[in-house]
C-alpha cells in the first residue's frame, strides 16, 4: 500500500495525455494566451488587495523600512517562481503545483498539495471579495449628486460585513467600554462592527449579518470565468490598464508632496516591526502562481510561462516599493493603519479628486484579482479529476465556452457562501500558509528531480550554483549573530522566558472585579485623591506607558500571572513553527553539503518556509485540520478511483 500512495506520473505520459486529449469529455481548452497576457494576469493577481489595502497596515508596523519586506518577499517569490517556471517548462499542462508534485513526489503528496491549492484559491478569493466589498461600499457612500438629493448611498452595516467580524467587534467594544473608554474614542472599525451587530435583523437569537456586496461580485466574476478564457483575458487586460494608470498617477502626483522628514526614523519598530507585516505583504504576491494554471491555454507555455511569471513579479515589486515610499513620505507611517491608505493620504493633503479616482480604481483592482483566482481554482480541480482523484464531472469542458464548466460553478458556491460569514484576518492567514506550503513543495520537487538522469527537461532550467559553498556559511553566520548581536532575544526564545501580554489582550481578558483592581492601581500610581473609576480609560493609559514602565506595572499588579504573562506551554506552542524551521534548516544544510543541491530552489524553500513559520501556531493548526479533512476525502474516494490505481489493478 505504501508504494501505491507514492505512485508517480511520468512526464512522458502527462504530455501524451495532453496531446491526445483526456478522453472522458473530449473537448480541450482554447490556446489563446501569449507572454503579455500571462504578465497581465500576474499583475492582475498581484496588484490588488496588497497595494490598495494591506500596504497601509504593513507600513504602520514597519515604517518606511517596509520596502525591505516587499523586496525580501519578492525575492522569496522569485526563487519559487524559478522552480515553477522549470516545472511549467517540463510539464506544460494545467494543474500548477499539484501536477508538478505528482511527477516529483507521487500521488499522496500531489493530493495534499492540490488540497492546499483549494485553500489558496478559494480562501484567497474570499479574502479579496471581502476587501472588494469594503471599497465598493466606501465608494457608494462617497457619491454626491445634489441635483438628485443624493448625499452618499449608505448600505446598512449589517449587510456589508461578515458575521464573525461583527460579533468580535461587539465583544471587543463591550470590553473596552467596561474598561472606561468612551464610545466616541473607540476606533472606527470597532464602532462599525458593533453597530452592525446591534442593528442586524434577528431570527430568534441569531443576528443576520452577511456581506451581500461580496456575494454579488463573486456571482459576476464566476459568470465571466464560466463564459470563456477570451472574455476573461479581455476583462483582465482592461482592468490591469486602469489600475496601472492610476498607480502611475499616484506616483506622479504624490512625489511632489513627499516630506523626507517622514522617513526618519526609517525603521521605527526595528526588524520585528518590519516582519510583523509578513502575512499581509506575502498575500499581495501569491497570485503569480495562478499563471501556471493556464498552461494548456498558452500558445507556447514552455517559453512564455517562465517569462510571464518573472515579468509580473519584477513590475509589481517596483510598484510596491515606489508606492510604499510615497505613502510614508506624504504622511507619517503611524497614521497609515487604515483600510484604504492610498485614498487616505490624498485626503490628508486635501486632494479629494485623487481620493475619488483611487476609490474607483480599487474596485477594478480587486475585481481583477478575483478574476484570476476564480479562474485558477477550477483548473486545479479539473486536473485532479482527470487523474481520478475527484469525480469526472469536475473535468467536464463546456462544448461552446471551452471552460471547466461544472468546476467553475462549484468554485463559485465554495467562495460565495463563506464570504458572507468569514473573518478577513482568518482567511488571509490560511490562504498564505496554504500557498507557502505549495511553494515549499515545488522548490523541493526541483531538488528531488535535480540529478535524475531520465527526466524529460523543458526549454527552461534554473541556473545552477552549488549551495554547499553558501548555505552552510549563511546558516553558521545566523547562529553566531543569534548568540552575539541578538543574544537577549535568542536566550529568551530558547529558555521560554515569560512574555507580558499587550494592553488590549490584557484588558479584554479581565472580569469586572479584576478591571476595578487594575484601575485602582492606576489611581495609586497617578496619585489621584478622588478617583472616578468609571472615567479611567485603562487601555489608553497602559498604551501610553513605555515598554519598561508597562513591564514594571504588570510586575506590580496583583492580577493572576496567567492573565498578565504568556508562560509555559501557552508561550512555547507559538514557537513550535520556528523550531520546525531550525530543524529543517539543519537537514537542508546537510543535504546541501552531501548532495550539491542547486542554490536557487534551496533559497526558495527556506525563505518560503520561514514566512510560513511567521504565521503562528493557530494558522498551522487550522491548516493541519484542513489537510486531515483532505486525507479523509482522498482515502474515501481518490485512492480507489485514481487512474494509476486502475492501471495497477489491470
Amino acid at each position: 500500500m505504501f508504494e501505491k500512495l507514492f505512485r508517480k506520473k511520468s512526464i512522458t505520459k502527462i504530455l501524451d495525455d495532453a496531446k491526445n486529449g483526456y478522453g472522458d469529455h473530449g473537448d480541450s481548452l482554447h490556446k489563446t494566451l501569449g507572454v503579455r497576457d500571462l504578465t497581465a494576469f500576474g499583475i492582475a493577481a498581484i496588484i490588488g488587495a496588497g497595494i490598495f489595502s494591506t500596504i497601509g497596515k504593513a507600513s504602520a508596523d514597519g515604517g518606511p523600512a517596509v520596502i525591505f519586506l516587499f523586496i525580501f518577499t519578492a525575492i522569496a517569490c522569485s526563487f519559487a517562481a524559478f522552480a515553477y517556471a522549470e516545472f511549467a517548462s517540463m510539464v506544460p499542462v494545467s494543474g500548477s503545483a499539484y501536477t508538478y508534485s505528482y511527477v516529483a513526489f507521487g500521488e499522496l503528496v500531489a493530493w495534499i498539495i492540490g488540497w492546499s491549492l483549494i485553500m489558496e484559491y478559494a480562501i484567497g478569493n474570499i479574502t479579496v471579495a471581502i476587501s472588494w466589498s469594503d471599497y465598493f461600499t466606501g465608494l457608494l457612500s462617497s457619491i454626491r449628486i445634489p441635483a438628485l438629493g443624493i448625499n452618499g448611498i449608505h448600505l446598512p452595516d449589517w449587510m456589508t460585513m461578515d458575521y464573525l467580524t461583527a460579533y468580535n467587534g461587539h465583544t471587543h467594544a463591550e470590553a473596552l467600554l467596561n474598561a472606561g473608554k468612551s464610545y466616541a474614542n473607540l476606533d472606527e472599525a470597532t464602532r462599525i462592527s458593533n453597530n452592525a451587530w446591534m442593528t442586524a435583523p434577528l431570527i430568534g437569537d441569531f443576528h443576520l449579518v452577511a456581506d451581500l456586496p461580496a456575494l454579488g461580485i463573486i456571482i459576476l466574476i464566476t459568470w465571466l470565468v464560466y463564459r470563456g478564457m477570451k472574455e476573461s483575458k479581455n476583462a483582465s487586460n482592461a482592468m490591469v490598464v486602469v489600475k496601472l494608470a492610476v498607480i502611475l498617477l499616484v506616483l506622479a502626483v504624490g512625489i511632489f508632496y513627499i516630506d523626507t522628514s517622514n522617513w526618519n526614523p526609517f525603521a521605527p519598530n526595528g526588524v520585528s516591526g518590519v516582519l510583523k507585516g509578513v502575512s499581509a505583504v506575502f498575500f499581495a504576491y501569491i497570485g503569480f502562481d495562478a499563471i501556471s494554471t493556464t498552461a494548456e491555454e498558452c500558445k507556447d507555455p514552455q517559453k512564455d510561462l517562465p517569462r510571464g511569471m518573472m515579468w509580473a513579479i519584477i513590475i509589481c515589486t517596483i510598484l510596491y516599493v515606489a508606492i510604499a515610499l510615497v505613502l510614508t513620505g506624504i504622511v507619517r507611517y503611524d497614521l497609515l493603519a487604515v483600510g484604504d491608505p492610498l485614498a487616505f493620504v490624498f485626503d490628508q493633503i486635501d486632494l479629494k479628486l485623487m481620493s475619488g479616482i483611487i476609490a474607483v480604481s480599487a474596485v477594478f483592482a480587486m475585481a481583477s484579482v478575483l478574476l484570476v483566482f476564480q479562474m485558477g481554482q477550477p483548473r486545479i480541480w479539473m486536473s485532479m479529476s482527470r487523474d481520478g482523484l475527484l469525480p469526472k464531472r469536475f473535468s467536464k469542458i463546456h462544448p461552446v465556452y471551452k471552460t471547466p464548466s461544472f468546476a467553475t460553478i462549484v468554485v463559485g458556491f465554495v467562495v460565495a457562501v463563506p464570504s458572507l460569514f468569514m473573518n478577513l484576518t482568518i482567511v488571509t492567514d490560511l490562504c498564505s500558509i496554504g500557498t507557502l506550503f505549495a511553494f515549499v513543495l515545488v522548490c523541493a520537487g526541483v531538488l528531488v528531480l535535480q540529478n535524475k538522469p531520465n527526466i524529460q527537461r523543458g526549454k527552461f532550467r534554473i541556473p545552477y550554483a552549488n549551495s554547499k559553498y553558501i548555505i552552510p556559511v549563511v546558516f553558521a553566520g545566523f547562529i553566531i549573530a543569534g548568540f552575539t548581536i541578538f543574544k537577549k532575544e535568542t536566550t529568551a526564545f530558547i529558555t521560554n522566558e515569560d512574555k507580558v501580554h499587550d494592553p488590549i489582550a490584557f484588558i479584554t481578558a479581565l472580569n469586572s472585579e479584576e478591571l476595578k483592581t487594575v484601575q485602582n492601581q492606576i489611581n495609586r500610581e497617578q496619585k489621584q485623591v478622588h478617583p472616578v473609576e468609571k472615567n479611567i480609560d485603562t487601555e489608553a493609559y497602559l498604551n501610553s506607558l513605555t515598554t519598561e514602565e508597562y513591564q514594571l506595572f504588570m510586575e506590580k499588579s496583583t492580577i493572576s500571572s496567567e492573565k498578565r504573562f504568556e508562560t509555559g506551554w501557552g508561550l512555547f506552542k507559538h514557537k513550535i513553527p520556528m523550531w520546525i524551521f531550525f530543524v529543517i534548516c539543519l537537514v537542508i544544510t546537510y543535504y546541501c553539503i552531501t548532495k550539491n543541491l542547486s542554490l536557487i530552489p534551496v533559497l526558495g524553500l527556506l525563505s518560503c518556509l520561514y514566512m510560513m513559520c511567521e504565521l503562528g501556531i493557530s494558522n498551522w493548526i487550522g491548516f493541519g485540520i484542513w489537510l486531515v479533512i483532505g486525507l479523509v476525502v482522498y482515502f474515501l474516494y481518490g485512492y480507489k478511483h485514481s487512474k494509476l490505481n486502475e492501471k495497477t489493478i489491470a
